[in-house]
């Protein structure tokens, strides 16, 4: 089954950290979003450095890769140029790597919503045009 969903780092930390902030919403949302949610190994990049002290929290996030909710989009040395350009796009947030990549995997699959807790999304455009449908609602 294709993804019809992005996912970004925030929720998938959130997910697995039962004191983060965003935990409850992104725990009530998770069973309503169609399965796999697309992500880039940039992303999963970040989720494990962030987990890299927190041995329960990586084994939890290894059972969520595994687990088929997630596919990797992959990028690939001719997608360096348009990454460089959102990036430098988006300079004054700033835009880091692993932002850039569900940005652009957003282009490249034809998606327009993204599970993100990062308000940069709310910025972001598809094609410098269309706006990210984001959840959960961040404005709430």
């Amino acid at each position: 089954m294709a993804a019809s969903i992005l996912v970004d780092t925030g929720p998938i930390l959130a997910l697995i950290d039962r004191s983060d902030r965003w935990h409850h919403r992104c725990e009530a949302i998770l069973p309503r979003l169609p399965l796999p949610l697309l992500t880039s190994e940039a992303v999963l990049t970040e989720v494990f450095y962030m987990l890299r002290t927190d041995v329960r929290g990586i084994e939890v996030a290894w059972k969520f890769v595994q687990s088929g909710a997630l596919t990797l989009g992959p990028i690939t040395e001719p997608d360096f140029p348009w990454l460089h350009s959102l990036m430098k796009q988006y300079a004054d947030l700033p835009m880091d790597f692993a932002d850039a990549t569900p940005v652009y995997l957003a282009q490249r699959h034809a998606l327009d919503t993204v599970f993100t807790v990062d308000s940069d999304f709310l910025v972001y455009r598809i094609r410098g045009r269309r706006p990210f449908r984001v959840v959960p609602d961040l404005t709430r």
